[in-house]
């Protein structure tokens, strides 16, 4: 089957919705309700919400396509980060660095390499926008995850509160240094 690996179109925010309804619950801690879940979806993984992202130049949407169908997505933050505990974390790498603020597969593609295709599209787009590292927000206990970006090359650099709720989690802040293409400095 075909797999590529291209930038979302505004006529896959239904299809990405769907996917993120499935994919952000296992990502989840215990804690983390259905109801929590659900309500989270709605406020940031609708939709609207993806109508939104790719409509938005300070964000990109990748996804990878298997036989024609979504099977994973990466959302890229081309933005300076606004929380301080992320700001003083990222003192030390690179900068400066776009946020991977979302990466998933289908379940059915874990351990058939999509993530790690799709995980080099967005390291090569950032670099491409000339950004020098990478960073993400994980779980503490998503160790799936953790071990998932550990082989991707990212380090834990810090920690950062992350609401989902009425939970508030303490997650690691991840990092991981880009080829350098052109200057954004």
């Amino acid at each position: 089957m075909t797999v590529s690996v291209s930038p979302a179109r505004p006529e896959d925010a239904a299809e990405l919705a769907a996917l993120a309804a499935l994919t952000f619950p296992l990502a989840c801690p215990p804690a983390v309700t259905p109801e929590d879940s659900d309500a989270f979806v709605a406020a940031n993984l609708s939709k609207e919400a993806f109508e939104a992202y790719l409509a938005d130049p300070s964000i990109r949407v990748l996804v990878i396509r298997e036989g024609g169908h979504i099977r994973g997505y990466a959302l890229l933050v081309f933005l300076p980060p606004a929380d301080p505990e992320v700001v003083a974390a990222l003192q030390t790498v690179p900068g400066p660095a776009a946020e991977l603020s979302k990466c998933y597969v289908h379940p059915a593609a874990h351990g058939s390499g999509l993530a790690a295709a799709l995980m080099e599209a967005a390291r090569e787009t950032a670099a491409a926008e000339g950004f020098r590292s990478l960073w993400l927000g994980v779980n503490d206990l998503n160790v799936r995850a953790q071990t998932f970006y550990r082989k991707s090359g990212f380090t834990k650099v810090g920690r950062r509160s992350f609401d989902v709720g009425p939970h508030t989690f303490r997650d690691f802040i991840l990092a991981a240094p880009l080829a350098r293409t052109t200057g954004r400095e």
